[in-house]
């Protein structure tokens, strides 16, 4: 899918800016960084490229490689300006002063060429007032295209156009941000906060009014407005921690100014004398000094504080340590969310004093902020990572429970929740996905043209194969899905037993096999394509002294991959998310990888006293060896795939896999997370015709003599603190793998040779106490153990 933007430039290099051109540079696109002269400096360009030098510093890094930055051209708006003429689409995100950005407008005008799309990262201004004093031929282009922070992680951007907006403009611009930026892109009306930060200011803002009125500390408001209610972990004052304690009066301000008296915003927005406290001392959050959250002390003595509302509300800011609250109600909604919003508590009633107030809001706003209730879904899902969206969140209460409850507080029920009455918003009909709409009909969800999610094809349809581990759908066009849904797609006998029977059937009765698994409601980072072998078993059996069924497993695991990789047929893998050892063993036997944009691939089995066991290490070395810009010779493969796996190292995004070569250079991806799996299935019918399976890989090994060379190398690690004692003996087992075994350095090797040597190592290190404990470690903690 061409796009007709192939030049991009961003006009303002400060936080947001910048990092909507790093994201542009992602997605392959040439972009131009421009923003004013820096007074006094030799270095007329100074402030864009000091932006793109704080990439290199910046968590999470903006740029998914990189080589991205290679593609951004750092400039100014007194020398460069003239350049704009050149590009398809010019995105305005200086400071959020009305008079700035329109004195910029006329500029542009005066400079672009005719078509090029110009837009506006506002989120506090409306289109009406940027439009207000705007030369009449820019108006048909101009639009706003307002990007979450980070722009890369951030999902969701919300595109606002006015009466005057051009049909093709709208349309390439929502092409581009879409297939090439991989935003879900949401039409908003031109009103105040556009649809995210309407309500998520008013869920922010009441969650800390509610709190100070009700006597909670931080620790206690944030573990009940967090996981429970399906909101972001960090809670509401970890989340302003973690946005910027100072950007909150600046929207705040911007809402009281343009939203009518009549709102029930204004009844929340209280001038918080804590806030300005903070700001004033530089406490605005993870950028300054700390928030309500900060860390006192160094190494050992490293204490975690919280900021006490009980003295802020006396005027004074006091941090103490941090402590974890014990509410019985947040406990029991993982299994019931109204046994804490309708607990007579005083947790149950401050969760349910926000939680309400925000639905009867989010219900009030239905037609004003946008045409329908999945467009606000969605936005809240990806500009606030809500679980759930405000309308899911009633559908789980029930409409006519949070009607009689709002009633009860007194709080107004808006009129579509009494139009829905005892129904739902959304409701299946066949397999189409169908959502209540204010008039008082259902209509379907539509999907954009090319998005395919496996949840819209299991709703109404029966698996083609199951079992309670993984299950295989039927996609279409003679292609069937293997989908993963054990805890955290971990991989065990069932997945592996499925996935033979599932070769099987595709070489009897289909074209293509495409392996996918889908969590849509994760939130940036947390998704899981598979994070490996289930070792829970494994220590299960080991604690038993079940040696042959845990290299058994092993062996099955070898066999299943082979299988996969000499198919008949081709096999595209299809993920996102973390592809953890086997889970990035599976997809480096695939014929060919179609990856999200965010997939973390590596072999880390290191990590717990353990080395890849499914063919992970001889797959490295034959990409390594035939590669095109592969040194000559045995060694440098050899020491290349050592440094990686031995350090359990990972890649953070599908781009630097590439680089890594987990991903072959010509593996796809995918920018847009809802385009992943039709992306994938396209690919393996495009692999249809003619297709052969690979012929297996013969290596060359270095044997004993490179295993002394990677010897040396730990032994000055573990010399200088940086490896443990056990360490270096997983180490010593990867390098035997890796080197070969006991061939001489003159004899090729095969993959079987390889693997065989892998089981070995494997079974090995896990009969050692060293390993098992490290196992058991991060089952328990999710943190590695270094012993």
């Amino acid at each position: 899918m061409a796009s007709e933007i192939k030049s991009v430039a961003v006009i303002g290099a400060g936080v947001m800016g910048a990092a909507i051109a790093a994201h542009v540079a992602n997605a392959g696109i040439k972009v131009k960084l421009l923003d004013i002269v820096k007074p006094g400096s030799a270095d007329r360009n100074a402030i864009a490229r000091g932006a793109i030098e704080r990439f290199k510093k910046i968590e999470p890094a903006p740029l998914m490689s990189p080589k991205a930055a290679r593609l951004i051209t750092p400039g100014n708006t007194e020398d460069d300006f003239a350049g704009l003429a050149e590009c398809d689409w010019i995105v305005e995100a200086v400071i959020e002063r009305l008079d700035i950005k329109q004195a910029l407008y006329k500029r542009i005008a005066e400079v672009r060429k005719p078509g090029s799309v110009v837009s506006s990262n506002t989120s506090t201004i409306p289109l009406s007032e940027l439009m207000s004093d705007m030369p009449d031929t820019l108006k048909p282009d101009f639009v706003i295209t307002h990007f979450f922070n980070p722009p890369r992680y951030m999902r969701l951007l919300e595109l606002v156009t006015g009466p005057d907006t051009r049909g093709d403009t709208i349309d390439k611009i929502t092409k581009f941000c879409d297939v090439t930026l991989g935003k879900s892109v949401i039409s908003c009306r031109d009103t105040p906060g556009f649809i995210a930060n309407r309500i998520g200011t008013y869920w922010i803002q009441s969650a800390m009014v509610l709190a100070l009125d009700m006597g909670l500390e931080v620790e206690e408001a944030d573990a009940i407005m967090g996981k429970p209610m399906g909101f972001p972990s960090t809670g509401v004052f970890g989340l302003m921690d973690l946005v910027g304690i100072d950007l909150g009066p600046h929207v705040n301000a911007s809402l009281a100014r343009l939203l009518p008296k009549s709102d029930p915003f204004h009844a929340i927005n209280r001038d918080v004398s804590m806030i300005e406290k903070l700001i004033a001392e530089g406490y605005t959050g993870k950028k300054g000094k700390g928030g309500f959250y900060r860390s006192s002390g160094r190494g050992a003595d490293k204490v975690k504080e919280t900021l006490s509302l009980k003295a802020a509300a006396q005027g004074r800011l006091e941090w103490r340590a941090t402590v974890r609250p014990k509410i019985d109600e947040v406990k029991d909604a993982k299994k019931d969310l109204k046994k804490l919003v309708g607990a007579k508590s005083k947790p149950g009633q401050y969760a349910w004093g926000v939680l309400g107030r925000v639905l009867a809001y989010a219900a009030s706003l239905i037609p004003e902020i946008a045409d329908d209730i999945a467009s606000v879904d969605e936005a809240m899902r990806l500009g606030y990572t809500w679980k759930y969206g405000p309308f899911e969140l009633i559908d789980k209460l029930g409409a006519d429970w949070v009607s009689e409850k709002l009633a009860a507080l007194s709080i107004p029920v808006p009129p579509i929740l009494t139009r829905l009455g005892k129904g739902t918003f959304y409701k299946t009909e066949g397999s189409a996905l169908l959502q209540f709409c204010s008039d008082g009909t259902y209509r379907p969800v539509k999907r954009p043209d090319g998005v395919l999610l496996l949840e819209d094809v299991k709703r109404g349809a029966k698996p083609v194969l199951t079992n309670k581990s993984a299950s295989v759908w039927d996609i279409g066009d003679g292609v069937l899905c293997f989908e993963f849904h054990s805890i955290m797609n971990s991989l065990d006998g069932d997945i592996l037993a499925l996935l033979e029977k599932t070769i099987a059937l595709v070489q009897k009765s289909y074209k293509a096999l495409v392996i996918h698994s889908e969590d849509l409601r994760a939130g940036p980072g947390r998704e899981n394509f598979s994070v490996g072998a289930n070792l829970g078993l494994a220590v299960f059996a080991a604690n038993l002294r079940m040696w042959g069924k845990i290299e058994g497993s092993v062996k099955e695991g070898q066999k299943a991959y082979q299988a996969l990789r000499y198919a008949p047929f081709p096999v595209v893998g299809a993920p996102a998310g973390r592809a953890l050892g086997g889970g990035c063993e599976i997809l480096l036997h695939c014929s060919a990888v179609q990856a999200y944009a965010e997939t973390y691939m590596g072999l880390v089995e290191c990590g717990v006293g353990l080395v890849p066991g499914w063919g992970g290490c001889a797959t490295m070395l034959a990409r390594w060896q035939t590669a095109k810009d592969a040194p000559k010779g045995p060694m440098p493969a050899v020491a290349k795939v050592f440094e990686m796996v031995s350090t359990a190292k990972f890649s953070t995004s599908a781009a630097e896999a590439k680089d890594l070569k987990f991903l072959k250079p010509e593996d796809g991806i995918t920018m847009n997370r809802y385009r992943v799996l039709a992306d994938a299935k396209s690919r393996a019918l495009a692999l249809v015709d003619g297709y052969a399976k690979p012929e297996p890989a013969m290596l060359q090994l270095p044997g004993a003599s490179g295993r002394v060379g990677l010897g040396m190398a730990v032994e000055e690690f573990r010399k200088k603190g940086v490896a443990t004692p056990h360490d270096v003996t997983v180490a010593s087992h990867l390098a035997r793998v890796l080197t070969g075994g006991d061939v001489d350095i003159v004899d090729p090797v095969s993959e079987t040779d390889v693997m065989a040597l892998e089981r070995e190592a494997f079974m090995a290190l896990f009969r050692t106490r060293e390993s098992q404990a490290r196992i058991k470690h991060i089952l328990d903690t999710g943190r590695p153990l270094r012993n």
